[in-house]
Order: C-alpha cells, then structure tokens, then sequence
C-alpha cells in the first residue's frame, strides 16, 4: 500500500513553504458613482465647466443582475446630451479590465438601455451635430398646432415668447423618441409611451426668439396624455408625462405648460382632467393652479361658507361622533362639469379652500387639524372608527406567517364586537403617531400652496 511522503524540509523551514493566494473579489460600482451626465446647448460646452449636470434617478435598474458595474478598474463614463438634437454621447475611460469572477460589464449595451439609437459612436460625430441639426426642433413642429401662445406673468425668467405645441404622427414618434433617455433619467419609474397608439398626445413647451432670427426654437419641455373615451360620448384625459428639462426648471415653465393643459381641457369640454401618479412636487403645482379657479367659482361658495361657520363654531375636541366636511355630491360635480377638476383633486383642493377661509388659521387650527386626520385616517385604514370597514388581521396559521393574513368587511347593523378590531396598545400608539406625521406633512403642504396662492393674489 502506498504512502504519503511528507517532506519534513517543507515543515521545519518557514521560509520554504509554498504561499496561497486568493484574488481579490470584484465587489463592483454603482452607476451613479462612476456617471456623469451633462446637458449642453453649444459645440464649446462640451467638456467645459459651462456644461449643465443633471442628476439622474438610480441608474442601477439600465445594468445586468445586480445593477453594479463590474470588471473596470478607475472607471469614469461622461455623457453629454445635446439640447439641440437630442442625440447623445458617452466617453469611457479606465485604467485596466480585469474579470474576477463576475465577468466584465458590456458598457455598450448597458448604456443602450438608456439611450438607445440616440447614442452617436465618436465625439466627433456628435459635435456635428450642433452644425448639422441646429434645426431639428423647428422641423419636428412645423407642422404641428400651436395651443397657446404668449408671456406668463408669473414665470420667474424672461422669455421673448412661449408656445405649447401638439405634434402628431411621424414627427411626434420621431421627436419623443429622443426625448425618452431624459424621461428614463429623471423620472424614476418612468415607461416610454407607445407612439403608434393615436390616443397619446404629445404637447411640446417652446421658446421662440421672434427678434433674433437666426436663433432656432428651444424646446423647454413636453408634456404626453392620453385621451379615454367616456361613455355616451365624451372623453377623459389623463396626463402621463410632464417634464421641464434640467436647465429650465424652477422657473414657472412646468405651471405654465400645465396651465395650458387645464385651459384645453375646459375648452375641449373633456370628462376631466386626471395625472397619473403625480410627484408630491407636481401636485404642488397642480394645486397652486386649482385653487384660484375654484376661489372664483361662484357655484362653491355656499358650501365652502357653510362648512366653514361650522369649524368657527363647533369644538371639534368635544364631538362624540365623527363628523364630516366634505363638498356635497352636487358641488363635486359642478366643479367637474365647469372646471374639468375631477373628484380626488376637488377634495385635495377642499382641504386648501378651508385653510384659506378659517381667517386666522391659528385660532382654528385644532379643528382643521382635526378634520385633516378623520380624512387621513379614512384613507389609510378605513372608513370611521368604529365603523364597518376592510380590515385586515392576523390569525394562526400552518402556512407562512409572512405571507398570509385574513381580511372581512364589517356590517354597519352589527355589534360593538363585530365593529371593533382588538389591537395592541403599543400598536395603536405607533399608528397614532404615523397618522399625525403624515397630518404634519399634509398641512405644511396646504400651508405652502396657501403662501404661494396669496402671493399671487396681491
């Protein structure tokens, strides 16, 4: 039978034993760490200090499994994006490639997911562009049909003239198609739209220097929404997208793109106008253009008023039941039918209305608090207190815990026993204290479109 040798050299001398080494894991970077992007008008902004950097959403989600970048030693990616053509370049650079273990990332193709056909392959090309495009805007909305036209008092910078266009057909495919790495960038969540289907209407936000003629259109931004048929004969519009590019935001060019959208929409005697999940900063917006619509419709008054002398006079503090304050059906409806508001933003405005009304707010501000957190806590974990509701409960189960729940609805005729739900008092102390932070955030939100609304108004 044989044996192992041992070698008692290799044991006895330190020095002479054979060293194993293990190569160091590729923990790869994220694409944010290593991205920059940059938004420029001129050929010399181009690699300059002139030129405007975005700050794009988690790119991780455009890179292959875990969203990391892997391979790459001192990697820098530097995106330029022309705000003439639209069209794209990317320079790469590194000190060394190296795969330990998790292969070595294809930049290309990554960066395709984001930019797609708009991506031009050398510097030089997309320099080009500045001389070669320098009309593309113009030829996409020459065709196309100006909304509105004209100065908004309210915007914070100069413009020599503003015009919202709708493009259609083969131009609107074209342009949005290019528009769609900024809607990939800055949105996050955010889906192309399909451009072969006629119900997508695209509306383009357009500076024109009408005293300079040799100064093309700039696009400022755009805004798509889709158009519904409503049964008999009617049809509602619903906002998709809406986006101001980088340089141009926080000027006043977003409400005035919208304050179009909301004029049309009356003018087109559309169902109603609704967004489809808008930013806390979009609603904001939303809100700031609303409310003086509503402050000037008559049809309003008497309910806000009512409802108002009731908060001046009423100790909420004291109430035995839940009372409500919202608009009465006929009210909804008439501001739906006049001003195209539909029923979600007429009761997020409501809440605005009655915060203006309760002169001064501070004296009143207990009950506003109040009725504020019966609509939260309706929202949230249903109808009143109480009161027959959805709920949801935990019960023993063979199945994991993590993964299974009950929920009933409860009869409005039943018993106490059948209202109520028992819960930990420790639970109902966190909830309570969940439900008044988000009570705080709302009223600073009303708070800010209030501040914002009365500036206007003086």
């Amino acid at each position: 039978m044989g044996t192992k040798h041992h070698s008692s050299d290799t044991v006895s001398d330190p020095k002479k034993r054979r060293k194993v080494g293990f190569s160091k894991t590729d923990e790869g970077v994220q694409p944010n760490d290593c991205i920059k992007v940059y938004i420029v008008s001129r050929e010399d902004e181009v690699g300059s200090q002139e030129s405007f950097l975005i700050e794009p959403v988690d790119l991780s989600t455009f890179f292959e499994e875990d969203g990391k970048i892997y391979g790459y030693q001192g990697l820098k990616i530097t995106v330029w994006i022309s705000s003439i053509s639209f069209q794209a370049y990317a320079d790469i650079s590194f000190e060394s490639t190296c795969d330990a273990g998790k292969g070595i990332t294809d930049l290309k193709s990554s960066l395709q997911n984001i930019f797609a056909d708009n991506l031009v392959e050398t510097k030089d090309d997309f320099l080009k562009t500045f001389t070669t495009e320098t009309n593309y805007v113009k030829s996409m909305i020459s065709d196309g049909k100006v909304i509105s036209n004209g100065l908004n008092g309210h915007l914070k910078a100069d413009c020599s003239d503003l015009e919202v266009v709708r493009v259609d057909g083969p131009s609107m495919g074209l342009l949005y198609c290019r528009l769609v790495p900024l809607v990939l960038l800055l949105v996050d969540g955010s889906n192309p739209i399909d451009v072969t289907d006629p119900d997508w209407e695209v509306y383009l936000l357009v500076e024109k220097k009408n005293d300079e003629q040799d100064n093309p259109p700039k696009l400022l931004g755009f805004a798509a929404l889709y158009r519904f048929f409503h049964y008999p004969d009617s049809h509602r519009l619903r906002l998709g997208q809406i986006l101001v590019f980088p340089p141009y935001q926080r000027k006043g060019y977003g409400g005035f793109l919208f304050q179009v959208i909301t004029n049309m929409a009356v003018a087109d005697n559309v169902y109603d106008l609704s967004i489809e999940e808008p930013l806390d900063s979009l609603q904001h917006v939303r809100a700031c253009i609303d409310i003086p619509r509503l402050l000037a419709l008559q049809a309003i008054q008497s309910s806000l008023n009512s409802t108002v002398s009731r908060l001046k006079e009423e100790n909420l503090a004291k109430r035995t039941q839940i009372t409500r304050f919202s608009p009465p059906s006929d009210t909804i409806e008439e501001v739906r039918k006049t001003l195209k508001i539909n029923k979600k933003q007429f009761l997020q405005c409501w809440e605005i209305l009655i915060y203006l009304a309760l002169d001064p707010i501070e004296k009143y501000l207990k009950n506003f608090r109040t009725i504020v957190l019966d609509r939260i806590r309706a929202d949230v974990i249903g109808k009143d207190t109480g009161a027959g509701g959805k709920r949801v409960i935990e019960v023993p189960t063979e199945f994991d815990s993590e993964v299974s729940f009950v929920m009933f609805k409860t009869n409005g005729g039943g018993g106490d026993e059948v209202k109520e739900v028992e819960i930990e008092e420790s639970d109902k102390i966190k909830q309570e204290e969940e439900l008044q932070k988000l009570v705080d955030e709302r009223i600073e939100a009303i708070k800010l479109v209030a501040e914002k609304v009365s500036v206007k108004s003086s």
